[in-house]
């Protein structure tokens, strides 16, 4: 990202709409990236009443399944240095976590600690292909997006920071702008992110003709071929 950071107000036009709009806006604005940037198998949402979190993406990769090569000391520094790396740069970040193990969510990085760290330093939430845990006891507004539930950390630890990572379709590189809720994540290019909104408001009104129609009560092909010709019609 070298475009200079979206302000709070333009963030907050982005949090209004939900993800799967942001993709149909998308489609217009950067028609390019119509079958790329967004996760295309499906994630747990742990809070699907919170709103969408967008914001710029720290990236990561950790795995569980075996315990980490390095001493404690030398995770130690690791831990340390990803902290640093998050709360470094524009804000507020999204957490884009790649688990490497095979299948991934062997064992949780995510869980109470956790999540009141990474809420500390800034972080609305994270996306990852790993899984979560005391969601009972998650930092209050701190959404989990991940690709299973499991009960252990196991042998849980950092592998490294700030690089390309992909989650469940979705490959990510740090300072990516993320759109994320209950439906998935998608990556808004920088470039075109304060033209989303009016693109959203436009494919909103190009679906009220075929909806008002569905919902006419005296619907037919007809009807519908209408709509669709009106739909069309609307820039």
């Amino acid at each position: 990202m070298t475009d200079t950071p979206l302000n709070e107000q333009e963030l907050s036009r982005l949090r209004e709409i939900d993800t799967p709009t942001i993709c149909n806006a998308l489609e217009i604005v950067s028609p390019e990236r119509r079958a790329v940037g967004f996760t295309v198998s499906h994630l747990h949402c742990a809070f699907p009443d919170l709103p969408p979190i967008v914001g710029y993406a720290r990236t990561a990769r950790v795995r569980a399944a075996a315990s980490p090569l390095a001493g404690n000391q030398d995770q130690t520094a690791a831990r340390l240095a990803y902290y640093r790396y998050i709360e470094a740069g524009a804000g507020p970040t999204v957490m884009v976590i790649e688990d490497i193990d095979t299948p991934p969510g062997f064992g949780s990085w995510w869980g109470e600690v956790h999540s009141n760290v990474h809420k500390a330093l800034g972080a609305l939430g994270v996306v990852t292909s790993g899984s979560v845990r005391d969601l009972d006891m998650i930092a209050e507004g701190f959404q989990l997006i991940s690709g299973s539930v499991s009960p252990s950390h196991a042998w849980v630890h950092l592998v490294d920071c700030g690089g390309e990572v992909n989650v469940h379709g979705m490959v990510t590189r740090s300072g990516d702008l993320i759109h994320a809720d209950r439906h998935g994540a998608v990556i808004i290019p920088h470039d075109v992110a304060r033209q989303v909104p009016e693109a959203a408001a436009l494919c909103m009104r190009r679906e009220k003709p075929i909806l008002d129609a569905c919902k006419s009560g005296s619907f037919s092909v007809d009807m519908i071929e209408k709509a669709m010709a009106e739909a069309g019609e609307i820039h």
